[in-house]
């Protein structure tokens, strides 16, 4: 997996989506990462809601999501 910038979000935040993620559908997860803040939404909404986690919170469930759990 890569991750690539997603454009035309008009935010000061860059959100990357996975390579995963096909180019005619956006169903995907987006994170914009600061260094205090791990920003999270739908790609498929990019107004709407997002969830915002800890950097050790989202190495958290990275690590979990990667060992198949």
């Amino acid at each position: 997996m890569t991750l690539r910038p997603s454009g035309g979000s008009g935010s000061a935040l860059v959100w990357i989506k996975s390579s995963y993620s096909g180019s005619d559908n956006n169903d995907c997860v987006e994170v914009a990462p600061t260094p205090h803040t791990i920003h999270i939404r739908d790609s498929k909404n990019p107004g709407g809601p997002q969830l915002h986690l800890r950097p050790a919170a989202w190495a958290d469930f990275v690590a979990y999501a990667a060992a198949g759990r």
